[in-house]
């Protein structure tokens, strides 16, 4: 009794590879969808931001006639420098961000200058969330008091007179102090500048008000507070054309990046569709033929 032993070829098909592919083209192409769900927001924020600096840039040139015009009486006050001067350095930034390392490089150039200060003769204010966060990490003790809401909207004067207000009455009795803002080039390029400013007494001492006749201290008192609202509204302005500047260059430029990036995205999704499709057309005829 013979017992006779076949072979018969059983065709197993490879699936492997093919599901792995197909995971890969399902999650390839969820990352193109969601990256070119960021270029239509970044697309969008670039045209808000682009209109708002056009209102901005035009706003800018008679506040800068108005601000450099009352900003100058504190450039040619000369106080003299006194022992123990106590001092508050002000950084003007914004609640919003997006907009590059343009807060960033201004909180660092104000921990940069008050580094060089007492830190118990010197105080810090924000006006902005941004600072606010940088400087609450390594200088909470040295922060006097913040600003928020403050670049949402274009500043306007009644709220740079508040700011000022509070900050004469912040019960800290500073001697001078200097504001610190992004001065606006072009849409480009910000300056980072430093503008002082002097308390009822200090700007008393100047040897240069002599030259004024019949100046009283309520004279000098209003005089000075009104000063010190113009260079808050200055300084704020400025500010807020460099962020709608910085901002709109940031965003083209990330629209610009996530275009790329769907190009090349795009091009390996079709490569790996097509690699998927081919390698199910080889296993149908793979089994067709072992059939």
């Amino acid at each position: 009794m013979f017992t006779v032993t076949t072979k018969a070829a059983v065709f197993v098909p490879q699936c492997a590879q093919v599901r792995h592919s197909s995971g890969k083209l399902k999650e390839l192409g969820i990352r193109l969808k969601a990256i070119t769900n960021i270029q239509k927001i970044t697309k969008t924020m670039k045209m808000i931001s682009a209109a708002k600096f056009a209102q901005a840039q035009k706003a800018i040139v008679p506040a800068r006639a108005y601000g450099v015009g009352a900003m100058s009486l504190y450039d040619k006050t000369t106080v003299p420098a006194e022992e123990n001067e106590k001092k508050v350095f002000v950084a003007i930034s914004s609640d919003r961000g997006l907009c590059g390392a343009l807060h960033s490089n201004l909180s660092r150039a104000l921990k940069a200058e008050f580094e060089k200060e007492t830190r118990e003769d010197t105080k810090i204010i924000s006006v902005g969330e941004k600072s606010k966060v940088f400087f609450q990490t390594a200088n909470s003790k040295d922060l006097l008091m913040e600003f928020k809401e403050v670049g949402r909207n274009p500043p306007t004067f009644v709220d740079c007179a508040f700011i000022a207000d509070q900050i004469l009455k912040s019960g800290f009795e500073f001697n001078s102090g200097k504001f610190f803002y992004n001065y606006f080039k072009s849409a480009m390029s910000q300056i980072i500048k430093e503008q002082p400013f002097y308390s009822v007494e200090g700007f008393s001492k100047s040897p240069s008000i002599t030259v004024y006749d019949s100046i009283d201290e309520d004279v000098v008192q209003s005089y000075q507070e009104f000063q010190l609202a113009n260079a808050v509204f200055y300084t704020l302005k400025e500010n807020y054309t460099s962020e709608q500047g910085a901002r709109m260059v940031s965003m083209d430029g990330a629209t610009k990046n996530a275009g790329e990036m769907i190009d090349r995205m795009s091009l390996l999704y079709n490569r790996t569709r097509q690699a998927v499709i081919t390698t199910e057309l080889i296993e149908i005829i793979s089994g067709m033929t072992a059939l």
